[in-house]
């Protein structure tokens, strides 16, 4: 589509002919919600502006996708995450298409095993049990309206340390820091997100490690494989669960678990099986938060209304507050060691942004009329106390085997 001034905007009609699409679908998309135009001109003439274009693109991919038009009237209806960021947005997109496609690709891998087994064997020796967890593994497909919040959320929170932290070293820089640099190393990484410590520390990495990272998610894992663009000879993706790691005794020398054991369900057995893997003397690197992690954010929102919710307890599971007693059930030697980091925010948005991409309720509340509320209310704190500061108290527990 030919660029166009900020100012300047594209008909209903204009928008018709460079999109393909019809006049009759803007008109209908307007009509339940999922994209108004910007603004309305002469004889309530459609007007349509680049940012309205990004929210087309975003609709039609989650269309192709397979949501309903409720599902994407319910995630562009958080206009306030990301909405105004096409890279953000397409990157979220990317990220659901790949792990729908490892799931689909799971599916049609147990399929293909059913056809090969029935032409060996024949109908009369079917293999009932395998075709029931068949029927199961297509049953269980994931709610992907919520992978796609989760993922956008997650982006959110990760922006806001970004934009507003003094250390501008960066976690990631910092964590990779404290692995040491020695040489033919065998490390292990378990729910390794997006692999986003290993990308940005690329130029540091020896040629000599060797690098295994694993995840549950399929689709995560191949978002790591594009994220980290390092010869794949060098680093080795694997699905797995760190409750069951799929190693043998004693293989590694650096196992990392960045931010995730409080997801664990049974964290005990994790460690265990971590420390099953590690070699004599081996390292293993737990980084989480402690309880004064953000808590300005909390007080913040309860100082608008008592019972808004912003912090995950989930993170209480292991904390840098406790997580050295659990630890220190299996591992002689456990020390905690902090990353020195504060929030200094100059601007609404972040933190209003960052609250309402938590799982708690204030993503609920904070809507309508009572998110306008709350805007000026934040806006009028900057304005008496020219920043807000929030704490920042996170690190890891380096235990040694």
């Amino acid at each position: 589509m030919p660029s166009k001034p900020p100012n300047e905007y594209w008909t209903t009609g204009q928008l018709s002919k460079q999109t393909g699409l019809t006049v009759r679908t803007l008109r209908y998309y307007d009509q339940i919600g999922p994209l108004k135009p910007s603004q309305y001109g002469q004889s309530s003439q459609r007007m349509y502006t680049g940012q309205d274009l990004i929210k087309l693109q975003k609709i039609q991919t989650l269309k192709y996708i397979g949501f309903t038009l409720d599902d994407i009237r319910q995630i562009v209806g958080e206009s306030h995450i990301q909405e105004q960021d096409l890279r953000g947005s397409l990157s979220m997109q990317r990220e659901i298409l790949l792990q729908r496609t490892a799931d689909l690709q799971f599916v049609l891998k147990a399929i293909n095993e059913a056809v090969a087994k029935l032409t060996d064997a024949g109908e009369e020796e079917v293999d009932w049990l395998a075709l029931a967890e068949l029927i199961h593994a297509v049953h269980t497909e994931k709610d992907w309206v919520e992978q796609y919040h989760t993922a956008n959320r997650l982006q959110t929170r990760i922006g806001l340390y970004e934009q507003c932290g003094v250390n501008k070293q960066g976690w990631h820089r910092w964590f990779f820091e404290h692995l040491g640099g020695g040489s033919d190393m065998r490390i292990l990484e378990v729910g390794r997100g997006d692999g986003t410590l290993w990308s940005r520390n690329a130029d540091r990495i020896p040629d000599s490690w060797k690098i295994t990272l694993t995840d549950l998610s399929p689709g995560m894992l191949e978002e790591a494989r594009r994220t980290i663009r390092i010869a794949t000879g060098r680093i080795q993706f694997i699905t797995a669960d760190v409750q069951s790691i799929p190693f043998h005794d004693e293989e590694f020398d650096i196992v990392i678990a960045n931010h995730m054991l409080y997801h664990v369900p049974d964290i005990r057995k994790a460690v265990s099986e971590i420390h099953r893997v590690m070699k004599p003397q081996a390292r293993f690197f737990a980084s989480t938060m402690s309880k004064s992690h953000l808590k300005e954010m909390d007080l913040l929102a309860q100082a608008f209304d008592p019972e808004i919710r912003v912090l995950d307890p989930v993170m209480e599971r292991f904390e840098l507050d406790h997580g050295q007693e659990l630890l220190s059930a299996v591992f002689p030697e456990v020390r905690a060691v902090r990353y020195e980091d504060l929030l200094i925010i100059n601007e609404v948005q972040p933190p209003l942004s960052y609250m309402t991409s938590t799982p708690m309720n204030a993503r609920k509340i904070l809507v309508g009329a009572k998110r306008e509320k709350f805007t000026a209310f934040l806006q009028k704190k900057l304005e008496l106390e020219g920043n807000i500061r929030i704490t920042m108290d996170s690190g890891f527990f380096l235990a040694r085997k």
